[in-house]
């Protein structure tokens, strides 16, 4: 088993969800159950996966959760790009997270290379 919190992506993703959970808060009522919910969800999905397949036993298990953690990554990318062209959030705050965003799945994915 591996802790988790040691992982420097794992901390920059669950910085980056603290600071998804506080830029939705701003979106629209009627989003409460979609768009919100949706990057909160896919936001966290990161660092929890990643905490999973920390505590599983094998190599593959790892990966595959690291795997899942890297996909998560992908679908936020594509939530903040609808939030920035529905114009939930501003242009900046869209470079801001997208750019974390792609910094913690390549850190992902050339750790999964090394296994």
């Amino acid at each position: 088993m591996r802790d988790f919190q040691q992982f420097e992506f794992w901390q920059k993703a669950h910085t980056l969800t603290l600071k998804i959970y506080l830029s939705t808060k701003s979106f629209p009522k009627e989003e409460l159950y979609g768009l919100t919910s949706q990057m909160r969800r896919s936001s966290s999905s990161i660092p929890t996966n990643i905490a999973e397949g920390c505590g599983r036993e094998s190599i593959p298990e790892l990966k595959r959760f690291f795997s899942i953690a890297a996909g998560s990554c992908s679908e936020l990318q594509y939530q903040l790009m609808l939030s920035k062209d529905l114009k939930y959030i501003s242009d900046n705050l869209f470079t801001e997270h997208t750019a974390e965003v792609i910094c913690i799945k390549r850190m992902i994915s050339k750790y999964i290379g090394k296994l």
